[in-house]
């Protein structure tokens, strides 16, 4: 089979040749379909001092189960978070990461859905959202973002408000129901919010806290760290939530597994609506990170094998 790997920090990507996986324990093999990529993914390969296996969101066809995944069958389609080599021919799924695919959605459908939704609604349940409240998005246009502002609507936000690089997302983010877009760099964002979902971290965070009302929550689930004063929550005793999906994977898998239906659900009754940016061959992956990196991207980048 084809895999993609790399060989340093930076990269480039390249191809190889390596055998088939073989399933283990708990263990489902797939034959990928489509495969989520993900900012996470792509800093793997710009920042982590030596080289890991490419992972992240895959969905396809189970080709072989091993012992104890036999609630999954050969013929199967199944979508879920590869924690080996996923950007690949075939990966290995471990059952308690994975979830079948609805006969009404495709593979691309499931890896732009899943895993982005379980962090976008996810992040939005942490905030504690009430019916009328004013919501901000970060990267609001990226695979995450564009499916949080669409579910701070669903959950009855009576103001979103998504947060850019790039003034030209601003007509896509409105043809999700956006109500206000700021830019980064602008000066002020507007009217504060009731609560912020933060995916940008770093500096971004001090202008995020900004933009909250007293009493407001910020948000952050974002890998670009950052430091926040504790004096700046003083001010409007505003509260700062951290918010990791791997926790409640790992955790929580009731809840995890009810989340998943939630956002199965909201596909099929048209509530939610997975954008995919573009779609690339296996061997153009080095120009999908590069589309994710630069943030030019508007909902979900794919690759297919």
């Amino acid at each position: 089979m084809r895999r993609v790997r790399y060989g340093a920090t930076g990269g480039p990507l390249f191809l190889e040749e390596a055998p088939v996986p073989q399933p283990g324990p708990g263990e489902l093999l797939v034959r990928c379909e489509a495969i989520g990529v993900t900012l996470p993914v792509v800093r793997k390969v710009t920042e982590v001092a030596e080289p890991v296996p490419l992972g992240g969101e895959i969905a396809g066809e189970v080709m072989a189960v091993g012992p104890g995944a036999d609630r999954f069958r050969a013929g199967d389609r199944v979508t879920g978070l590869c924690f080996g080599h996923g950007y690949a021919d075939y990966a290995l799924l471990h059952i308690g990461m994975t979830s079948p695919v609805p006969d009404t959605a495709t593979a691309v459908d499931a890896v732009a859905l899943v895993r982005s939704g379980l962090v976008a609604l996810g992040a939005l349940e942490a905030a504690r959202p009430e019916r009328g409240e004013a919501a901000l998005v970060t990267a609001a246009a990226s695979g995450v973002g564009h499916l949080a502002v669409q579910l701070a609507r669903v959950r009855g936000a009576g103001r979103v408000v998504g947060a850019v690089s790039d003034p030209a997302k601003a007509g896509f983010l409105r043809s999700l129901g956006v109500d206000d877009v700021v830019t980064y760099g602008q000066e002020g964002w507007g009217e504060p919010v009731d609560y912020v979902l933060d995916a940008v971290g770093g500096d971004m965070l001090s202008h995020a806290l900004a933009a909250l009302t007293a009493g407001g929550r910020l948000v952050a689930y974002s890998s670009g760290g950052g430091t926040i004063r504790a004096y700046d929550l003083l001010v409007g005793a505003k509260s700062v939530i951290g918010f990791q999906m791997a926790r409640i994977a790992r955790e929580e898998p009731e809840l995890y597994e009810r989340w998943r239906q939630e956002l199965w659900r909201l596909f099929e009754e048209g509530a939610l609506k997975p954008v995919v940016h573009g779609e690339f061959a296996l061997e153009e992956a080095a120009e999908a990170h590069a589309a994710v990196e630069s943030r030019v991207n508007r909902g979900k980048v794919v690759l297919h094998p």
